[in-house]
């Protein structure tokens, strides 16, 4: 695929980004199969049916046990809608955290592109560790990780 599509893609994945309702990062996902058609997108939150208007749950490091990734929530959405995830590639917004990367070699993501915009500053800093191991991870299991712009000028057409 061309960067005009993953381009495409991680714009809408920060759109989809924009709902999380995370004080500090808004995470978003979205999952396409080979031919460009969605499975299904998502956004780092509280599971369905739990009270996000609970301020203590907003605060770290409780929020870490009440909130479910963006590429965690993709996964559980395809799942719940009988939809393969199998050879998919998967567009987030930020780099993923090695729990979700075992979910994604688990379900057979074979691709990620990361927007490569959020791969510095805080986010990356809180993260450091957990995405080294997330990159080793997916070089072993051959998950191919591209990092992709939504800088149109730096798109090809």
């Amino acid at each position: 695929m061309n960067n005009k599509w993953h381009e495409r893609f991680l714009r809408l994945a920060h759109e989809v980004a924009s709902w999380s309702k995370d004080r500090s990062t808004q995470v978003g996902a979205v999952l396409i199969t080979d031919d460009r058609t969605p499975v299904t997108f998502a956004y780092n939150g509280f599971p369905r049916g739990i009270d996000d208007t609970v301020e203590e749950r907003h605060e770290r490091p409780t929020k870490y046990q009440w909130t479910s990734h963006a590429e965690e929530n993709a996964i559980c959405n395809a799942a719940r809608m009988g939809a393969s995830t199998e050879g998919t590639t998967l567009y987030v917004t930020h780099y993923p955290c090695c729990g979700c990367a075992r979910k994604i070699i688990q379900s057979g993501i074979s691709r990620v592109v990361v927007d490569a915009a959020t791969m510095d500053g805080p986010f990356m800093e809180r993260w450091e560790a957990d995405i080294r191991t997330s990159t080793a991870m997916f070089a072993e299991a051959g998950v191919v990780v591209i990092k992709a712009t939504t800088d149109p000028d730096t798109s090809a057409t």
